[in-house]
């Protein structure tokens, strides 16, 4: 019995994630998180300390690649068209987003904003944009099913 209800829990999970992140309805809901998740990088990101510490545990490139991957990610997948065109998007909105996160902190006196992280930034969203129009079916074909 044990077993069974571990596996109707496990195999429920594709499906909502699935559900989460492929149904066309919900493409606002995934602009509006990635939006939101970004104006919380800048918050975090302008706390004096906050990075340094946060630093001990990753560095800077793993960090920025991270969080902007995820960001690219939740763009490509609320966007509409095919592969190709939804990843230029989410790539377009990173390369804003990212010069956007630099800009900030060369404002700030305790940061400093490197075209090398926006380079980060940018790269992070040309990969994981590329494996998802790779990987992720087309819209109609999700639509249909």
């Amino acid at each position: 019995m044990v077993s069974w209800a571990f596996a109707q829990r496990t195999a429920a999970m594709p499906a909502f994630l699935s559900h989460l992140l492929l149904d066309p309805r919900l493409r606002s809901v995934r602009i509006t998180t990635a939006v939101v998740l970004y104006a919380g990088v800048l918050v975090a990101g302008s706390i004096p300390g906050a990075r340094a510490e946060v630093g001990e545990f990753a560095p800077g490139v793993v960090l920025h690649g991270l969080t902007y991957a995820f960001l690219s990610m939740l763009w490509f997948l609320g966007s509409a068209g095919s592969g190709p065109v939804r990843a230029a998007k989410a790539v377009a909105a990173i390369a804003l987003m990212g010069a956007g996160d630099e800009l900030v902190q060369s404002f700030l006196p305790y940061r400093t904003g490197a075209v090398g992280d926006w380079m980060i930034d940018v790269g992070a969203a040309l990969l994981a944009s590329t494996l998802l129009a790779v990987l992720v079916p087309r819209q109609d074909t999700v639509r249909r099913r």
